[in-house]
C-alpha cells in the first residue's frame, strides 16, 4: 500500500465508515462529536485523508465519502477491531478491559496476527469444548 495511514488517520476512517453505516452520512461535526475532539482537528484531518486519495468532502451535501481506497482501509481496520473483540470476549474479559487493549493493540498488528487470530477465533467457536478446557485450565485472576 503506497499510502500508508498514520494510527492517527486509521481512527478517522474507522469512524467515519461507522458513522456511513450508521447514518447514512459523515459530517465533520458528527465526527467532532462523535470522538469528543474540535471540528477544527477534524479538518486538519480531512484535508490529510484527502490529500492522501481516502476520503472526498462534499461540502454543503452528505460530508465525507470515502474512496475506494479508503473504503478498503476503513474495512480492514473495522474488521481487525471485530476479531480482536470476538477473541477478547472468548477469554471472557469484562467490555471495559477489551476496549482499553483493543486500542492499544489494533493498529500494531501485522496482517497474519490479524488472520491468525481470526482463525484461533473460529477454531474455538466452533469446538466450545476446547475453549471450555483452555479456559478451565487458566488460574483463577487474583
Amino acid at each position: 500500500m503506497e499510502n500508508a495511514p498514520s494510527q492517527s488517520a486509521e481512527d478517522y476512517l474507522e469512524r467515519i465508515l461507522e458513522l456511513v453505516q450508521d447514518t447514512g452520512q459523515a459530517r465533520v461535526v458528527d465526527i467532532a462529536n462523535s470522538l469528543n475532539i474540535r471540528q477544527a482537528s477534524v479538518t486538519k484531518m480531512v484535508k490529510k485523508l484527502r490529500e492522501l486519495g481516502f476520503v472526498e468532502h462534499e461540502k454543503y451535501k452528505r460530508g465525507l465519502v470515502l474512496t475506494e481506497e479508503g473504503r478498503g482501509v476503513a474495512e480492514r481496520i473495522q474488521r481487525r477491531h471485530e476479531t480482536l473483540s470476538r477473541f477478547f470476549s472468548l477469554l471472557e474479559l469484562d467490555n471495559e478491559t477489551q476496549r482499553r487493549d483493543i486500542e492499544g493493540i489494533e493498529h500494531h498488528l501485522s496482517r497474519d496476527t490479524v488472520r491468525a487470530l481470526e482463525d484461533l477465533t473460529s477454531f474455538f467457536e466452533s469446538n466450545p469444548e476446547m475453549l471450555e478446557r483452555f479456559l478451565g485450565s487458566r488460574p483463577e485472576a487474583e
